[in-house]
C-alpha cells in the first residue's frame, strides 16, 4: 500500500517499495522535489485529477553506455532521411509534444510541464530534437540528468523512425558527456529491441548514489555525427 508523500523527505525507502506499484502518492509536482526525487530512484505519474504517484519499479530498464542497437536496415533508413537532430534548442515543444497522445491521455499534466520546463531552465532537464527541413519539428525526447545518469522520460515521433534517431543522438551526447546509464525506466518491446536491459532495482539505486553527486557538463554538439553500429 503506497504511503503519502506529503513532502520529498517523506518519500519512503525505494529499495522496500512494491516491484510492480507506486511507492508513494500525493506531494507537489516543484522543480525542487522532482530533483530530490530523481536522486532517489523516483519518478512521478500524475493523474488528471491532480493525484501523483511516485514510482520505483524493480525491475529498472536501463541503456548502458554503447548499448544501442540500430540495425543496419535502419542505418542505412535513417541516414537517406533527411532528418537531422540538435539538442536543447525546443525543449517545450519537445514537452508538448510528449505530451499530445490523442485518445491515450498523459501524465504530462500542466503542472508537471511547468515543472521540467523550470528544470531546463536550470540545466537539469535536456531534449533531443529531431527536424525535418520541409516539416520542423518531427520527433524528440527529454529527460533529466542526475549526476552520471541520464533519466529519459518521454519521446514522440511524427515520422516514421524520428523517435529511434532521437535515441540514436541521446546515446551520442550521453557517451560524449560521460555518462554512465541511460535510464529509461520500465521495459518496453521497442526500448528492448533498441538494446534496454533490465537490472535489479538494488543495483540500480547503488550505482544512483554513487554517480549522482558528480555533475556532468550536457554536450549539444555531440547530437551530430555516426550513428551506432548493429
Amino acid at each position: 500500500m503506497p504511503t503519502s508523500a506529503t513532502d520529498v523527505s517523506r518519500f519512503p525507502d525505494p529499495r522496500f517499495a512494491p516491484a510492480d506499484g507506486p511507492l508513494a502518492w500525493g506531494g507537489d509536482l516543484r522543480s525542487d522535489t522532482l530533483i530530490e526525487a530523481y536522486r532517489e530512484g523516483i519518478f512521478p505519474w500524475p493523474e488528471d485529477d491532480g493525484t501523483v504517484w511516485w514510482w520505483s519499479p524493480d525491475p529498472r530498464a536501463v541503456i548502458p553506455m554503447g548499448g544501442l542497437h540500430i540495425s543496419r536496415s535502419l542505418r542505412r533508413t535513417l541516414r537517406r532521411s533527411g532528418l537531422h537532430c540538435t539538442s536543447d534548442t525546443a525543449f517545450a515543444e519537445v514537452i508538448e509534444g510528449c505530451a499530445f497522445r490523442p485518445g491515450e491521455g498523459t501524465w504530462i499534466t500542466p503542472p508537471l510541464r511547468a515543472a521540467y520546463l523550470d528544470l531546463h531552465r536550470r540545466g537539469v532537464a535536456h531534449s533531443i530534437e529531431v527536424w525535418d527541413c520541409d516539416h520542423g519539428l518531427v520527433g524528440g525526447l527529454y529527460g533529466i540528468a542526475t549526476g552520471q545518469l541520464f533519466c529519459g522520460e518521454s519521446m514522440f515521433h511524427r515520422v516514421n523512425d524520428a523517435s529511434k534517431l532521437a535515441m540514436a543522438a541521446t546515446m551520442r551526447v550521453l557517451e560524449r558527456s560521460g555518462f554512465l546509464l541511460f535510464d529509461v525506466q520500465l521495459p518496453t518491446h521497442h526500448l528492448l529491441s533498441m538494446g534496454a536491459v533490465v537490472i535489479a532495482r538494488s543495483f540500480f539505486l547503488d550505482v544512483l548514489r554513487a554517480a549522482r553527486d558528480h555533475p556532468l557538463a550536457w554536450d549539444v554538439t555531440a547530437v551530430r555525427g555516426d550513428l551506432p553500429q548493429a
